[in-house]
């Protein structure tokens, strides 16, 4: 991947995110983002897998989260897919393990949407980005920013106009069906995809539902925008 600022650790958390060469977006339908999701799942592991052959095979859909993928290599706490971005917040397992675990989601992600939309050459922004989640306030902060991504698609300026109480229900309600995040696992949605996060190596923030709808509500309801302005992620 390059010289790199951020070195990875073992038991260290960090922000990972990229988005498409010259910002395009790499996510143009549902099955461009189930896709990567799958990823998510199917390349944590230490396993030799060929994830292109398993779908050539007739994997189903519904096979993705029952495969046996054996020892993972990262641990995943939050993700969120944007159109033409991603964010992840990762703990580094093994010694390479990030590093080895973004070049199989880019690799296999960059094939499959190169393939599938006859295009050729480089479909991310040079290497992946990174960030060293190098104190508990950042990290629980995370949570935060992470999942509240999408409400940048009901309104970029959404810290303006969304953020009294009448609409607070309506973002609440938009980001439990945005199906392309971590957020539905931590509001007690059962789903297969849930498996991709692991969520007992994370400190425990939210002890039940509750406790992460209060967190999210404080988010919203901050006097500046969550998404980037405390830490300058952008």
């Amino acid at each position: 991947m390059g010289n790199r600022k951020v070195s990875f650790a073992p038991g260290e958390y960090y922000h990972i995110y990229n988005r498409g060469v010259d910002k395009r977006i790499i996510f143009m339908e549902p099955k461009d983002h189930f896709r990567f999701i799958c990823l998510l799942y199917l390349c944590n592991t230490t396993k030799n897998i060929t994830i292109r052959d398993l779908f050539m095979n007739g994997f189903a859909v519904s096979d993705v989260f029952k495969f046996n993928r054996g020892d993972t290599i990262v641990d995943v706490g939050a993700y969120c897919l944007m159109s033409n971005h991603f964010h992840l917040l990762i703990k580094e397992k093994i010694d390479g393990g990030i590093s080895l675990f973004m070049k199989k989601i880019l690799t296999a992600y960059s094939m499959y949407f190169n393939k599938k939309n006859k295009r050729v050459g480089s479909l991310f922004e040079g290497a992946f980005k990174s960030s060293h989640v190098d104190n508990d306030e950042y990290l629980k902060y995370l949570f935060a920013y992470i999942h509240l991504n999408p409400v940048k698609i009901m309104d970029i300026d959404w810290k303006n106009k969304l953020k009294n109480s009448s609409n607070q229900s309506q973002i609440r309600k938009y980001l439990d069906e945005y199906s392309w995040s971590s957020y539905p696992d931590y509001t007690d949605k059962h789903r297969t995809e849930g498996k991709i996060i692991n969520k007992e190596v994370f400190p425990d923030y939210f002890n039940n539902k509750n406790e992460f709808d209060d967190f999210v509500n404080f988010w919203i309801n901050y006097s500046k925008d969550p998404i980037g302005v405390t830490y300058g992620i952008d």
